[in-house]
C-alpha cells in the first residue's frame, strides 16, 4: 500500500537528491516563478539587505513547493534541511555540486570578495 501522507524527511540518496534538485531548478525556470524572481530582484535594487527581504522569501517558497513532495516540511526548516542534504553530497558528486551552484546563482547575487593577497599589503592607500 502506497503511503498517501508525506514521509518524514528521510535522507535522500545522491541519485534522489539529483532528481529533486533538477525539479527545483526547473521550478525556478517556470514563467510565473521567473517573473516573481525578477520582480523581487527589481524591488531589491542590488541592495543586500533588500535581497534578503524580497528575493529570499520568493526563492524559499519556490523550493518549498517542490521539496514538500519528497517529505520535507513546507516551511523554512524544510528548505534548510534540503540545503544541508545537498551540501553533504556536493563534495562526493560533481554533478550535484554543479547543479547546486546553478541553483544558488538563481537567487544569490554574484559576490565579489575583496582580495586578501600579500600584494595589497592588506590596506588600500587612498
Amino acid at each position: 500500500m502506497a503511503a498517501s501522507a508525506p514521509a518524514p524527511a528521510a535522507p535522500l540518496s545522491a541519485e534522489q537528491a539529483k532528481v529533486v534538485l533538477a525539479e527545483v531548478i526547473k521550478a525556478f525556470g517556470a514563467p510565473e516563478n521567473a517573473q516573481r524572481m525578477d520582480e523581487a530582484r527589481d524591488n531589491a535594487c542590488n541592495d543586500m539587505g533588500k535581497m534578503l527581504q524580497f528575493l529570499l522569501p520568493v526563492a524559499t517558497q519556490i523550493q518549498q513547493d517542490v521539496i514538500k513532495a519528497y517529505g520535507f516540511s513546507s516551511d523554512g526548516e524544510g528548505v534548510l534541511k534540503f540545503a544541508r542534504l545537498i551540501k553533504s553530497y556536493e563534495s562526493q558528486d560533481p554533478e550535484i555540486a554543479s547543479m547546486a551552484g546553478k541553483l544558488k546563482a538563481m537567487f544569490l547575487p554574484a559576490m565579489t570578495l575583496p582580495s586578501h593577497g600579500a600584494s595589497t599589503g592588506g590596506v588600500a592607500a587612498s
